[in-house]
């Protein structure tokens, strides 16, 4: 058999360049000189006898050949990532690393918590924490980028049949007012009253707001008519508008922890609507789960609802798409 007209280095060079658009960039995160980058992509060429970028353009562009060793480079790099767990695994966690995916609030703060649990019974095992969209970290699951997910949001349909998911807690989404509105001291407001605000939200295409739009319309509450007087892109720039009295907001009770307890930001409940979304540990069933992984699951993640924040009860099993988003309304239509 010939040898293979490639070298993993070169593989890791190809993806710089298509992560980077350039030789330049791509050598300066490889640490190496741009001439050893532009002499391996070269050499790569001629072993292959194909042309792997377009050199016509400022940024460095691939051609269908790049493009189509690119994707099979990543599953190779992939795979050698995963042997080398597989191998540091033998140590018997003096060693090795573990890999997390989670979606943006969920990875903002809940996971360090466990996380930081984890470390303390695990202290030489490093842990990374990549924290994208629903649908990026379910792709970095599939891809074998990272061994393990907690996810709020609905899997992409292309990827269900891939990943093994397991519905595991419920995470209450809360309406916020700033301390010094007219409904701060009520414990309950009614629907109608929702009409009357004016809210701060996370843009229309994300998974929360898509969630909350769902649930308010099964209670009878049409989101189409309440008042939207702001679009940000994240939970604490929302908590902060909200805190400087610029409108209300649904978010999670887990990203609001200590505001309540400063007194900083205030909650209120609506008559006979609860808002509710599902939290989902997702793995890959077709990829090694190493020792470090088997742990966080069996001895980490039920921790979810003994920390300081009170998730309510829920009994994990396993559901399709359908299942992963909790649309709970006691109102009567």
């Amino acid at each position: 058999m010939s040898d293979l007209p490639f070298t993993l280095d070169q593989l890791r060079i190809l993806k710089a360049i298509a992560a980077e658009g350039s030789f330049k960039r791509a050598a300066d995160s490889l640490y190496v000189s741009q001439p050893a980058v532009s002499l391996q992509v070269q050499n790569l060429e001629r072993q292959l006898a194909v042309p792997l970028f377009d050199r016509g353009g400022r940024r460095a562009q691939l051609t269908e050949a790049g493009h189509l060793l690119l994707d099979y480079g990543d599953r190779i790099l992939a795979l050698c990532q995963e042997t080398c767990r597989a191998i540091e695994d033998l140590q018997n966690l003096q060693g090795g690393t573990l890999v997390i995916g989670a979606s943006q609030t969920t990875g903002t703060y809940l996971m360090p918590r466990l996380i930081g649990l984890f470390r303390q019974a695990y202290p030489d095992v490093a842990v990374q924490l990549h924290v994208h969209s629903t649908r990026r970290t379910c792709w970095s699951v599939v891809n074998g980028q990272v061994d393990l997910a907690i996810i709020g949001g609905e899997i992409p349909l292309e990827l269900q049949a891939a990943l093994d998911v397991t519905a595991y807690a419920e995470d209450e989404l809360a309406l916020i007012l700033p301390k010094s509105h007219p409904f701060a001291e009520l414990k309950v407001i009614q629907r109608e009253d929702l009409y009357k605000l004016s809210f701060i939200t996370l843009d229309a295409q994300s998974t929360i707001r898509k969630v909350i739009d769902q649930i308010l319309g099964r209670g009878n509450i049409d989101p189409r008519l309440l008042k939207i007087e702001m679009e940000l892109n994240s939970i604490e720039a929302i908590k902060n508008a909200v805190q400087s009295g610029l409108g209300v907001a649904f978010v999670s009770t887990s990203a609001i922890e200590k505001e309540l307890e400063l007194g900083s930001l205030k909650q209120v409940k609506i008559e006979n609507v609860e808002i509710k979304r599902i939290l989902s540990l997702i793995l890959n069933p077709n990829r090694y789960r190493s020792k470090a992984a088997e742990i966080f699951i069996a001895e980490i993640l039920p921790q979810f609802k003994t920390l300081e924040f009170d998730l309510p009860t829920f009994t994990p099993h396993k559901g399709d798409a359908a299942s992963l988003l909790s649309m709970t309304s006691t109102a009567t239509p």
